[in-house]
């Protein structure tokens, strides 16, 4: 453990507050939990952009301004360390995959998967061009990656210095807890954005084998991506859309299972959510989700539909035989907190300091 010497001025990439999903609750979840663990540092929300501010910011987390002239609006460049110079800023949290230009303060930027360099996301071509030229020039201090299975294949993929990137994982709020829910008719979970890497079409393929012998329904919540294609209607599928955090303990709780049969992911933020909530996870082998779960759930390949049919409709038939794993999954969610992640990815900062005066 490093001990801290002194108080620190930090500021955090707000950027991904504008869009809701993983990346948002990582920004406001981290945001939060450095405020109250270390309270005699300062924190600082930056962004070029308007975006909504969910957070108290009383006593030591803050807002910025966004740039109002021309200069200021080449953020990367300029703005951005024109704003942190104003604010007495000491280190610089890149909190989606970007870091400044200029090589002013040290910097962590967080590395959250490789999805837009394997096909993914089509829409993602700045960070597709502009991280690798960050990482290639080291302008991050050190890289903070959710998953060991991220790191490794992060150091593989950019051939980054194995000592410079850090494996921290991420929590589920609070607030995920386990609550009364007597549901009118039993359903599957899949909660999260809609979109191919998700392997939504497949879920639904999947379920409705299972509804030819078991009356349920199939709940999708989140939001989908332009790219998506909606299902079509049809009797037990149902589309909510995006839905308050504070609903989403009674749909998890709930439900029969939470269906997450990712093709890819960096953490699996959804599936340690289920888990706090005491539901029944079925998800895919994909290593970082299989590093999250560590048994504590049922595991198919994503891309073999019978076999989440068939993981589907155990389930179904027999919910009962699934105590014990719902209460393995209640023990493995209590080692993830969101003050633990704080802690660790402020020993990330110290230490990036650190490497910076030795530069």
């Amino acid at each position: 453990m490093l001990s801290y010497t002194s108080a620190v001025n930090i500021a955090l990439d707000a950027t991904p507050l504008i869009v809701t999903g993983g990346v948002q609750r990582y920004t406001l979840e981290l945001a939060r939990a450095l405020g109250a663990e270390f309270p005699n540092d300062q924190y600082w929300l930056l962004s070029d952009q308007m975006y909504p501010k969910p957070l108290d910011v009383t006593g030591n987390l803050h807002y910025g301004d966004p740039p109002s002239t021309w200069a200021g609006r080449k953020w990367w460049t300029l703005g951005l360390e024109r704003e942190m110079s104003r604010r007495g800023v000491e280190l610089f949290h890149g909190t989606d995959f970007s870091v400044p230009y200029l090589r002013r303060r040290p910097s962590v930027l967080t590395l959250h998967d490789l999805s837009p360099w394997l096909g993914w996301h089509t829409g993602s071509w700045r960070v597709r061009r502009r991280t690798p030229v960050l990482l290639r020039l080291g302008l991050a201090t050190i890289v903070i990656t959710p998953s060991e299975a991220v790191r490794r294949a992060a150091i593989e993929h950019f051939g980054l210095n194995s000592e410079r990137v850090v494996a921290i994982p991420l929590a589920a709020g609070e607030g995920f807890r386990r609550v009364p829910a007597t549901p009118a008719r039993p359903y599957f979970l899949f909660l999260g954005t809609l979109e191919a890497r998700k392997n939504v079409t497949r879920l639904i393929e999947a379920w409705r084998e299972v509804k030819k012998q078991h009356h349920v329904d199939l709940v999708l919540a989140g939001r989908a991506r332009p790219d998506f294609p909606a299902p079509a209607p049809e009797p037990g599928l149902r589309l909510l859309g995006e839905v308050p955090e504070s609903d989403l303990p009674g749909l998890y709780s709930g439900a029969l299972a939470c269906v997450y049969p990712s093709l890819y992911e960096g953490f699996g933020l959804p599936a340690l959510e289920a888990m706090q909530c005491g539901c029944v996870v079925i998800t895919s082998r994909d290593p970082a989700i299989q590093e999250v779960c560590a048994g504590a759930a049922v595991h198919v390949e994503a891309e073999d539909t019978k076999a989440l049919a068939d993981a589907l409709t155990a389930v179904a038939s027999a919910p009962e035989k699934f105590a014990e794993l719902k209460e393995w999954a209640l023990r493995r969610s209590r080692e993830f907190t969101w003050q633990r992640t704080a802690r660790r990815t402020r020993e990330v900062y110290e230490t990036a300091r650190r490497l910076w005066g030795c530069q």
